[in-house]
């Protein structure tokens, strides 16, 4: 788990935090020896380990819990139906196992796995947790008070680089971003595409940003959509199918998003748009301005 928090902190996501090994994992690491001018093992070599044990933080910290933290709101299961989610005040967490965590990148079991059977989530309660907290909360003042919670809430530091380009890459699954220099300074696993909406290869740009978004289901966009859909519009909220935040492409209906089920990224199909976690998409939003090229490959 050391590995996967370390990366996670330096823009190489590992995907959720679990201390396992896998797909994600081997992809981060290619992607931390490359900025880092190491050998792309995709391994946890003896290199590697040295380069990431500069960073002497623990894998894990305590944290309690507030009252704040279990206000909610909570929204119990999230139907599936879209005419039944339009119906919901947003689309937010259905607990707060849920809440927890994307807020620490990892998932329930995992938290499950880090605490005593018998922990109550309850206010003033002390559980451990992946040590993804952000090294820094100083958002542009220009952002809405309500995305700048967000961030903090997802654990998303401040303190990103600005990406020049991001390149899509289909053939590993992943989304990169590189400054001026050319140099990769961050990257994240991605789904793209599918047999029936193939992701478009060529080369976009950003056109902007739109956080906490509302969803416009249209089920013509759909080839999924069920017999007698019809339009909805799903309020903002993590569940969204987009999550926390929407960068729009100069394709129509295209984008890359966040997502409610962080656990499937890179494993299952999208609708042609680029989807991360929302960790992950809202750290990204924070690199990217309007004009920013997104090259999208094989």
């Amino acid at each position: 788990m050391t590995a996967q928090v370390l990366l996670d902190r330096l823009g190489f996501g590992p995907g959720v935090i679990d201390g396992h090994t896998g797909m994600s994992l081997t992809n981060a690491l290619k992607g931390f020896q490359e900025a880092r001018g190491l050998p792309k093992s995709g391994t946890l070599d003896p290199a590697t380990a040295t380069a990431l044990s500069a960073y002497k933080l623990p894998a894990t910290i305590d944290v309690v819990l507030t009252r704040s933290d279990l206000a909610g709101p909570f929204f119990g299961a999230i139907p599936k139906d879209p005419a039944k989610q339009a119906k919901l005040p947003a689309m937010g967490y259905a607990d707060l196992m849920e809440l927890l965590s994307e807020r620490y990148h990892t998932t329930k079991a995992t938290l499950i796995a880090l605490n005593s059977p018998t922990t109550k989530l309850v206010t003033g309660a002390k559980i451990r947790v992946p040590n993804v907290r952000p090294a820094a909360t100083n958002y542009p003042a220009t952002l809405k008070p309500e995305w700048r919670a967000t961030l903090a809430g997802l654990s998303v530091s401040s303190d990103q680089p600005k990406a020049a380009k991001i390149v899509v890459d289909k053939s590993d699954k992943v989304l990169r971003a590189y400054d001026e220099q050319g140099k990769l300074i961050a990257q994240f696993p991605a789904t793209m595409g599918s047999q029936h909406d193939p992701l478009p290869i060529g080369r976009w740009k950003i056109q902007g940003v739109s956080t906490l978004p509302s969803f416009h289901y249209n089920p013509a966009l759909f080839w999924d959509a069920k017999p007698g859909d019809e339009k909805q519009t799903l309020k903002p909220g993590p569940n969204g199918p987009v999550g926390v935040v929407w960068m729009d492409l100069n394709k129509p209906h295209y984008g890359i998003h966040g997502t409610p089920t962080p656990e499937t990224i890179g494993r299952t199909e999208s609708h042609g748009c680029i989807r991360l976690s929302n960790w992950d998409a809202a750290r990204l939003s924070l690199m990217v301005k309007p004009g920013t090229p997104a090259v999208f490959q094989q």
